[in-house]
């Protein structure tokens, strides 16, 4: 008999490869749950080199007509260099549109005060400016977020006639500890599921395993994909076997765990598919 969903991450071992700052409710639930949960940051996050065109962006938010968050980090960088400068980022946004990427960015633009006018149905930034493409069309578009993020999006804006002002609101960046010993100590007792949030976690820990063993991890653990554009890091870099959840939010990450250990592999799990 199948073990209940309920209790199908009892005992597993989950490592989670983002920053630490940003999973804390996701290791709370797992806990909750009976995993294990192991905290093992791939990325890190920093101020951009160059401060002047965020400040500037901030001081004239009130020109542009939208603001695409294509990421928590980019909403928590615009707060945090707007309390910096003594200015309210609410106040500054308060004439343009909101868009977020997906409910988790949604909902850390909603702590910061900000109101949203769309979430994207299909959960990556590309998507989000198709979805769009009426409201956006002639009009001036923020786009703040890591120094490490490909340019489809912004060719995407620009295809749909819309005129982007891309930022650098953070820098992405490996963790500061390269201590490899601590990493094969960490991964010795071969873990049940290692999660990824960003193509830069799938590298930085590629990078630090060398391509074989990072081989060998996947073909032992199953690999979870928050997104798209992170699964397509995965595939590039050779992964197989891999869940891909739909949706951002904590309890659908753990519910598509859930449901791919109850069916050990043999049918998609809600919100995931397996391949």
């Amino acid at each position: 008999m199948a073990e209940s969903s309920a209790n199908a991450l009892l005992g597993k071992r989950v490592v989670i490869t983002r920053a630490a700052e940003q999973c804390q409710s996701l290791l709370a639930t797992l806990r909750e749950r009976g995993a294990q949960p192991i905290l093992l940051p791939m990325v890190a996050f920093a101020p951009p080199d160059d401060l002047l065109a965020l400040d500037d962006s901030l001081f004239r938010m009130r020109e542009y007509h939208w603001v695409f968050f294509t990421s928590q980090n980019a909403v928590r960088a615009l707060q945090e260099r707007s309390e910096h400068l003594k200015l309210s980022l609410r106040d500054a946004v308060a004439t343009a549109q909101i868009a977020a990427v997906g409910p988790a960015t949604a909902e850390a633009a909603r702590a910061a005060g900000l109101s949203i006018a769309y979430v994207a149905k299909e959960q990556h930034g590309v998507a989000l400016a198709q979805e769009l493409q009426a409201e956006i069309r002639g009009k001036r578009v923020l786009l703040p977020r890591s120094d490490r993020a490909n340019h489809d999006l912004v060719e995407t804006l620009q295809r749909l006639g819309a005129h982007v002002s891309e930022i650098v609101a953070y820098k992405t960046l490996r963790p500061a500890s390269d201590d490899t010993r601590y990493l094969e100590n960490i991964l010795q007792d071969v873990p049940d599921a290692v999660l990824f949030f960003s193509p830069s976690a799938v590298h930085h820990l590629r990078e630090l395993l060398g391509p074989q063993s990072f081989q060998n991890l996947a073909a032992k653990s199953v690999f979870a994909a928050i997104g798209t554009v992170t699964e397509r890091a995965l595939r590039g870099a050779g992964v197989q076997r891999l869940i891909v959840a739909s949706d951002t939010s904590a309890s659908a990450i753990l519910e598509s765990l859930a449901d791919f250990f109850v069916h050990s592999g043999h049918s998609l799990p809600a919100g995931a598919k397996h391949q």
